[in-house]
């Protein structure tokens, strides 16, 4: 047996000792991948173990994350630092081998992986980062940046529909240095994938203008090699290379579902080690012919890191300015973020205005600030007011263009804004409506899982979107929002909060934020402040030092609880109201700050919110009321139906007169 093959079955036989030892995992993918895998990394990617961050290096995205083991042996065989020990501890607590990968939690997993078809797409924001990086950096003397996006999939992922809409964006804006391997074994968890899944995989993707290469046997290193190398040839296609395989090779249950999801056990597993003709070695031990051949790769990849080291030095010293930029871009040097405090920055707009207008002028001073957003609608920017002007449009043919054309393509918008960022060398951020948040889910939960500071510009934010209807006016999202652990959903008021929205999306250094904007113009209020970023605080004065009670309130309700405050106060009565654009910033703070906004011995207290009035519990407590909406909308104008769901001055008035 060469060291070659002796090294893939290295790679299948680390894997299943992984699922074995846990008794829990998915040894199917890497028995029947292991090859490609082997092939891939040893002999094309361009990469640094001992410099895993390194910003040239090709990346490598599991998208069928459930083939984790496989990733597991990969990082432990090129020494990225998971040990026997670590691989031992497989799908355990704390472990750093958990069932899927994590990004942040183990060194040399670009992204987390594992909702299917999420790595694909997440891909094409890498790939996409890479080509704007190389169009802003690169000089006809020296290539800085200049690698590949490399994809492994499986049939589950070409089933999800995010992936096709994330490829379809990839076809269009000719993503020549995206290569997406797939694992093709026609098996699935319920059976054969011919109960589900008969389509032309190659002709779709040829449909969405790639480049489609097939490879026969999935055990023909020679083969693979060739076809790696023949979709690198390709620069203005991505790559789809369908190579077939056999779920589970080398062991009985080969070919069959049964081997997708279920540890072989012992019995099992020496039968796959006696079919691969594997050396008796104890488990988790690798074959000395196999460390020597590593360490071959490993030093022939150095070379090609010194060269770039090389390169970067040369660089330096031709264009120290853009090479300073270069620097703070990819997060090796401090960005320079005082323009968040200017005074510009915080300057309100001339005129009232709804709120997604009044951050489209912000926008504008962070895209001028930062220097690196990078991001876009999906096709809604006219709408959204999510454009940065004066940027360009980034394209096929320009890719120095800083504002993205997702097309209606809400979930795969999600998952490229996360791989941008993932990327390194932008801010990212993607635009919609509140109510398509529903189809972006999934990737904002994945954003705060990895804990990445993009931005989330959501408008038309409640009923206000009127005759559109209840398909397309919010109620449950903001609650949806506000559940997902390590997101700050922030719903502003005017363009003081707009702002103070924004200045906390681009401090932000773990966590994203989604931004609530209002579709309906609102009223530029007198008291709103900066004190906005700490997503809770008290606007206006109280006309005497007891209050009689507190109004809560967030986005477009601010205005209407400052005029129930007015009307109030002409009554004798002292009423606070406190401006809530954010629950997880107001949280955040310290107890004796919640305390002195909302303060305990105060019971009576009233939220409104044009949504869901569940968010609001917790702050108006079992005397309190909640006034919003916890039903569907309807169609008709903004204001009447605003009317008609008594959220008006007047019908709020009315309606807790008695409790006042």
């Amino acid at each position: 047996m060469s060291r070659e093959h002796l090294a893939v079955n290295t790679l299948r036989v680390l894997s299943i000792d992984q699922v074995d030892s846990a008794n829990s995992g998915h040894p199917g993918l890497p028995l029947g991948a292991s090859p490609m895998a082997w092939e891939l990394w040893a002999n094309h990617m361009n990469f640094n173990p001992k410099q895993p961050n390194w910003i040239n290096r090709d990346r490598f995205i599991l998208s069928a994350g459930h083939g984790s083991s496989l990733l597991y042996s990969l990082l432990h065989v090129f020494g990225y630092g998971v040990s026997k020990g670590d691989l031992k501890n497989f799908r355990q607590l704390n472990s750093l081998t958990p069932g899927h990968p994590e990004y942040g939690h183990t060194v040399g997993v670009e992204t987390t992986t594992g909702p299917l078809g999420a790595g694909i797409s997440t891909a094409v924001g890498f790939a996409m980062a890479e080509s704007k990086l190389a169009e802003k950096y690169n000089k006809d003397d020296a290539k800085l940046i200049d690698h590949y996006t490399y994809v492994l999939v499986g049939d589950g992922d070409l089933m999800e529909g995010v992936s096709n809409e994330a490829s379809s964006l990839a076809g269009t804006l000719e993503l020549g240095k995206m290569i997406v391997l797939y694992d093709s074994n026609n098996i699935t968890i319920e059976g054969d994938t011919d109960l589900a899944f008969r389509e032309n995989v190659g002709a779709r993707y040829e449909a969405l203008d790639w480049h489609v290469l097939t490879v026969e046997d999935g055990t023909n290193l020679e083969e693979i090699g060739k076809a790696i190398e023949e979709a690198k040839k390709e620069t203005k296609k991505p790559s789809l290379i369908e190579i077939k395989t056999k779920i589970g090779y080398g062991s009985p249950l080969e070919g069959s579902a049964s081997v997708h999801g279920s540890p072989l056990g012992v019995e099992k597993s020496d039968e796959t080690r006696k079919k691969l003709e594997y050396p008796t070695l104890e488990p988790f031990e690798i074959h000395k012919d196999v460390q020597d051949l590593v360490a071959e790769k490993i030093q022939e990849k150095d070379k090609e890191y010194e060269k770039w080291l090389a390169l970067e030095e040369s660089y330096k010293e031709k264009y120290p300015e853009v090479y300073k930029q270069f620097l703070e871009d990819i997060g090796e040097e401090e960005k320079d973020l005082s323009f968040l405090d200017s005074e510009e920055f915080w300057t309100p707009v001339e005129k009232d205005m709804a709120t997604r207008e009044s951050s489209h002028v912000v926008l504008q001073r962070v895209a001028k600030g930062m220097g690196n957003l990078f991001g876009g609608s999906a096709d809604l920017a006219p709408s959204n007011k999510s454009d940065m002007k004066e940027m360009g449009q980034f394209s096929a043919k320009d890719r120095s263009g800083a504002n993205i054309n997702f097309g209606v393509r809400e979930h795969a918008m999600g998952a490229i804004v996360n791989g941008i960022y993932l990327h390194g060398g932008f801010r990212s951020y993607g635009a919609t409506f509140l109510i398509f948040s529903d189809y972006m889910k999934p990737q904002i939960r994945l954003s705060a899982l990895m804990n990445l500071p993009v931005t989330f510009i959501f408008t038309h934010d409640s009923i206000g979107v009127g005759e559109d209807g209840p398909t397309h006016q919010p109620i449950e999202q903001l609650t949806m929002l506000r559940s997902i652990p390590n997101l700050i959903t922030y719903r502003p008021a005017d363009s003081t909060e707009v702002a103070a929205g924004w200045y906390v999306s681009m401090q932000s250094k773990s966590t994203p934020v989604a931004l609530a904007l209002s579709r309906q113009k609102l009223s530029e209020l007198e008291n709103t402040s900066k004190e906005a970023v700490r997503g809770g605080y008290i606007v206006g004065k109280e006309c005497k030092e007891s209050i009689d009670c507190i109004l809560m309130a967030s986005g477009s309700e601010v205005s209407i609880a400052m005029e129930l405050k007015e009307e109030w106060e002409k009554e004798g009565k002292s009423i606070r109201v406190v401006s809530m654009p954010s629950m997880e910033l107001f949280e955040a703070q310290s107890k004796a700050y919640r305390e002195m906004v909302l303060p305990c011995d105060v019971r009576k207290r009233i939220s409104m919110e044009a949504g869901s009035t569940l968010s609001w519990n917790r702050y108006i407590g079992l005397d309190g009321i909640a006034i919003g909406i916890d039903e569907f909308g309807a169609c008709g104008p903004g204001s009447e139906v605003f009317d008609h769901f008594g959220l008006t001055v007047e019908k709020i008035k009315k309606h807790v007169k008695d409790y006042i």
